[in-house]
């Protein structure tokens, strides 16, 4: 976990960076990391108010906001960061991409563990929600607004409120998520739905010409029984 490689990961997360000059006095992903290091070496001594006091400033000069506690691995990035939340309890893996407005947050008020586990090669999408002390897998893609409340097995891309595992056995993530190209299983619900509506009006049009008086809008109560025989 050196200065070094989050400079590095920042130029290969990021194709706006330009130059090394412009990470060190321009990202403020990078500016809250740096002031997390420090503020994390200081809680582990259990040194009391300093450690705390280095997050408000973080938070006010860069708009992120990682409480001393959270444990965070190597080559760690928040691209953009504005409004970024890592709780106290939160462990981070390798290789993780945040983007802004992030919440890695508890549900209630209870002592002890609280917060997220996120394992390696990860990438958390705009606005998403990770919340409670659950496990996210290695390998993970969370995508753009989703609030995920249960364990993600590894390999996993996870969309939706509340968040639905839609693939399984993706492989490292960083390169391809596409956050306008997910999987939107509320809209493949609706479309099976509708294709099921639509299966039934042909059947309910089949029962009426079998019973040869189309314009009575009835059916006969032998072809009504048949048609909900079909249909259990």
């Amino acid at each position: 976990m050196s200065i070094v490689d989050d400079i590095k990961v920042v130029f290969e997360r990021d194709p706006a960076a330009k130059s090394v000059l412009e990470v060190i006095f321009m990202y403020p992903g990078f500016h809250a990391l740096i002031n997390h290091r420090l503020a994390h070496a200081l809680y582990k001594m259990k040194i009391p108010f300093i450690p705390r006091m280095i997050s408000a400033f973080s938070r006010f000069f860069t708009g992120i906001e990682i409480h001393p506690g959270a444990q965070i691995g190597s080559r760690f990035f928040i691209d953009h960061g504005m409004g970024v939340v890592i709780g106290e309890t939160t462990i981070i893996g390798d290789n993780v991409l945040l983007y802004q407005g992030v919440t890695l947050g508890g549900t209630g008020k209870e002592k002890g563990k609280r917060h997220p586990t996120l394992g390696n090669d990860i990438v958390v999408g705009t606005g998403a929600k990770i919340l409670g002390n659950i496990t996210i897998g290695n390998s993970c893609k969370i995508g753009a607004g989703s609030v995920v409340i249960h364990n993600v097995p590894d390999g996993s891309t996870v969309v939706g409120v509340p968040g639905v595992v839609v693939r399984t056995g993706g492989e490292k993530p960083e390169s391809d998520l596409m956050h306008g190209d997910l999987p939107d299983p509320i809209k493949n619900v609706i479309e099976k739905l509708y294709d099921e509506i639509r299966a039934i009006e042909k059947k309910c049009d089949r029962c009426l010409q079998n019973e040869g008086k189309p314009e009575s809008g009835k059916c006969g109560d032998k072809d009504i029984d048949e048609f909900f025989e079909e249909n259990k």
